[in-house]
C-alpha cells in the first residue's frame, strides 16, 4: 500500500518486525536497507558515517545534537568516496544543526545529500536505543520523500527479505583495488596533517579490508612508509616487498566470511616471524587465523566511551569501537594471549601470541576518546619492528 502519512513526517524508519518509525527526512532522498546500530559518540559524526566498518548499517546516534561543526573534506574516514562502501544510513533526535565552526565547508544535511546517505531525524533514538539493547539490532529500510510518500507495506517487506550481515564478506568491496604508498601523517594545529618521513624509519604493509584514513596516518606519523595493498593479496606478494611490519586493517562485514581467503594468508604471515598489528576486523581475522572463533553480538559495541583493561599493564582506557561480531574468548587457543578485555561486558579486546611479534586488539586506536589512551599501541608495534631489525 502506499500512504502519505498524515503526520506530515518526510522520512520514516521501516523495521522488520513491521514497527514504523516516521519523522522528518534529512540528507539524500531514497531509501537504504541495513542492520540498524546505535552510537553513544557525543561527536564524530562524520568519522562515523565515513568508517568503511559501517558499511551496510543505518546508524542511530544516542546524542540528541548533531551537525554543529558541519562537515569538510579532511574528516572523510574511507579511502574511496563511495558512500556504498560506509554508512547506509543515519537516524537522529532532532535535524542537524547549522554549523558553527571553522573548519566547516558545508553543513552536515547537504554533505549527507551529496554523498547520497539518507538520515532520519525527530524520532525518540532513546527508545530506539533501548529497543536494540532489549532485542538486539533489527534490520531495516531508512527512507526519505520530501513528499512524504511511503510504501510502507513494501519498505518491511524489503527489511524482512534483506538477509543481514551474517555470511556476508564486504572486506572486498570496502577495499583497494590496487597497491598504493599513504602520505599524510597525522593532524595538528595549526599545521594541519603532517608530511612522511624521509627517508622513512619503517616499511609498513598495511592489508585493505576497509581501512581508515586516521590509521594509515598514524603509522606514517610513527615515522612509517605505508604501502596500502588489496585484501585479496597473497601473503607471498606482501611478504616480497620485505617489510618491517604488517597491519590487518579495520574493515565491515562477517569476519569468518572474510576469512574463507584472509585466514591462509595471515597464518603464512605470522609463520613468516614479521611484526604484526591487526585492528577491529584484522584482529578478528587475526583471531580466526590462529584458530578461534567469532560470534555476532545482540547490539554490537558502536561509540567513543568504551572502557577496555590492557591486562600487561593493568591500565584502563577510554576507546573507541564498532564491531558486530566479537572473538569468542573462551576459543582462544593456548599459544594465544588475551591482552585486552571490554569492562562493559567482558568480551575480548585483544590478543597477542607468546612465541611471536604478533598482537592485534578489537578498538580504534587511532582514534582519539581518551583522547590518546590508545596511541601507546602504535608504539609498542614500532619496538616490535625495531626487535625485529
Amino acid at each position: 500500500m502506499t500512504s502519505r502519512l498524515l503526520s506530515g513526517a518526510t522520512g520514516v524508519l521501516a523495521l522488520a518486525d513491521g514497527t514504523i518509525l516516521q519523522g522528518i527526512g534529512v540528507g539524500a532522498a531514497g531509501e537504504a536497507v541495513g542492520e540498524v546500530c546505535f552510537n553513544t559518540a557525543m561527536t564524530g559524526y562524520q568519522e562515523i558515517l565515513t568508517d568503511p566498518s559501517y558499511m551496510a548499517q543505518i546508524v542511530a546516534f544516542t546524542f540528541p545534537h548533531m551537525g554543529n561543526v558541519g562537515a569538510n573534506t579532511d574528516d572523510i574516514e574511507q579511502m574511496s568516496g563511495a558512500a556504498e562502501t560506509s554508512a547506509r544510513g543515519a537516524i537522529f533526535r532532532d535535524v542537524p544543526t547549522p554549523p558553527a565552526n571553522w573548519r566547516s565547508e558545508t553543513d552536515f544535511s547537504t554533505w549527507m545529500a551529496r554523498r547520497g546517505v539518507v538520515g532520519l531525524a525527530g524520532v525518540d533514538t532513546r527508545a530506539l536505543t533501548r529497543r536494540i539493547r532489549e532485542n538486539g539490532m533489527p534490520h531495516g529500510v531508512i527512507a526519505h520523500n520530501p513528499k512524504g510518500e511511503f510504501d510502507l507495506e513494501a519498505l518491511v517487506a524489503q527489511a524482512r527479505a534483506w538477509t543481514g550481515l551474517v555470511g556476508l564478506d564486504l572486506a572486498k568491496d570496502a577495499s583497494c583495488l590496487q597497491p598504493f604508498v599513504y602520505g599524510e601523517g597525522l593532524w595538528s594545529w595549526p599545521e594541519g596533517y603532517a608530511p612522511p618521513q624521509e627517508p622513512p624509519r619503517y616499511e609498513v604493509v598495511a592489508l585493505d579490508y576497509g581501512v581508515k584514513r586516521n590509521i594509515l596516518r598514524a603509522l606514517t606519523s610513527l615515522g612509517a612508509r605505508v604501502t596500502v595493498v588489496p585484501a585479496s593479496t597473497t601473503a607471498e606478494e606482501v611478504l616480497a616487498r620485505n617489510p618491517d611490519g604488517i597491519l590487518l586493517s579495520n574493515g565491515p562485514g562477517d569476519p569468518a566470511a572474510t576469512a574463507a581467503y584472509a585466514a591462509p594468508e595471515i597464518r603464512k604471515l605470522v609463520e613468516s616471524g614479521k611484526p604484526l598489528f591487526g585492528i577491529c576486523l584484522g584482529h578478528q581475522l587475526l583471531s580466526l587465523a590462529l584458530g578461534a572463533r567469532t560470534v555476532k553480538m545482540e547490539q554490537g559495541h558502536h561509540g567513543a566511551n568504551h572502557p577496555v583493561k590492557d591486562l600487561t599493564t593493568g591500565k584502563v582506557e577510554i576507546v573507541s569501537m564498532n564491531h558486530g561480531f566479537t572473538v569468542d574468548r573462551d576459543s582462544l587457543p593456548a599459544p594465544v594471549m588475551e591482552t585486552h578485555v571490554s569492562l562493559f561486558d567482558g568480551t575480548n579486546a585483544g590478543i597477542a601470541l607468546k612465541d611471536r611479534p604478533v598482537f592485534s586488539v578489537q578498538h580504534h586506536p587511532e582514534a582519539s576518546p581518551g583522547p590518546t589512551d590508545s596511541l601507546y599501541l602504535f608504539d609498542r608495534f614500532a619496538r616490535l619492528m625495531d626487535e625485529a631489525r
